[in-house]
């Protein structure tokens, strides 16, 4: 029997007065849930993704749910001057960015002996190159202003293995370690870097894009016997990004019992 699925946890103010920035935030998946976590519990909040109409879409929700609408700056993070273009719009439209969640990632299937460079590369260049990206654009905003957050988010499967993942696994890996490295630079001028490492967070795309099959497999693994709701990776996003976790940096914390 899976374990019933904890109620919605009140918000207790964990970021009043902070600004934060979460690419991928569009759809129903973490970063929305994000955004919206953040929004409650006190935070000024610009959201950027890929998809103008979902973008829009996803404001008016957060709106509708919480009273707080958030900015809005559409950005592919594949490219350098969408990257340099949010960066921009989010300090002149926040005033200053203390928090950066980066969320962009693209997944897909494939065998490793039929996987094609196109396949293996946008990724590759989403998933781990966009999250060098965009902390290289608001890492020198962060050390002028003597500090800031950074919360990457990786996968499970940064660690463990899966078929037809090895792209996906890859890159995630790889923001696992970019995330230890860049936190050794930025500790000296007060930022700290963490990570994420979901397992399998229930959302409306994955629904459409993953078979029942994939699914119920994914589900039997879990500790829990169920899927997390994209707010409990939320709830752990913004426990990260709050002066609860003021000594932590460099770390990746896995929010799922699937580590190996």
């Amino acid at each position: 029997m899976p374990a019933p699925t904890p109620a919605y946890p009140p918000a207790h103010n964990l970021l009043a007065g902070k600004t934060v920035l979460i690419t991928a935030a569009a759809g129903t998946g973490i970063g929305f849930a994000t955004a919206k976590r953040a929004t409650e519990e006190g935070a000024t909040v610009m959201i950027s993704d890929i998809h103008e109409r979902r973008l829009g879409e996803a404001a008016a929700r957060i709106e509708a749910e919480t009273g707080r609408k958030p900015l809005t700056h559409l950005c592919n993070v594949t490219r350098q001057a969408d990257v340099d273009g949010l960066a921009a719009a989010a300090i002149a439209g926040l005033g200053h960015v203390d928090v950066l969640v980066n969320n962009a990632g693209l997944g897909g299937s494939a065998p490793l002996v039929e996987m094609t460079d196109e396949q293996w590369n946008v990724v590759l260049d989403v998933t781990l190159t966009g999250t060098f990206r965009m902390m290289r654009a608001m890492l020198p905003h962060m050390m002028a202003q003597k500090g800031g957050i950074i919360v990457n988010n990786a996968s499970v499967l940064g660690w463990r293995a899966q078929k037809l993942q090895a792209h996906y696994a890859a890159a995630k890996a790889g923001v696992m370690a970019l995330t230890r490295c860049a936190a050794v630079e930025a500790a000296e001028h007060n930022i700290r870097i963490n990570a994420v490492s979901p397992s399998l967070a229930m959302h409306e795309f994955l629904n459409r894009v993953t078979s029942d099959e994939l699914l119920a497999q994914l589900t039997s693994r879990e500790a829990y016997g169920r899927a997390a709701e994209t707010w409990e990776i939320a709830n752990v996003i913004i426990f990260l990004a709050s002066e609860y976790a003021t000594y932590m940096t460099g770390e990746v914390v896995s929010v799922s019992s699937q580590r190996a």
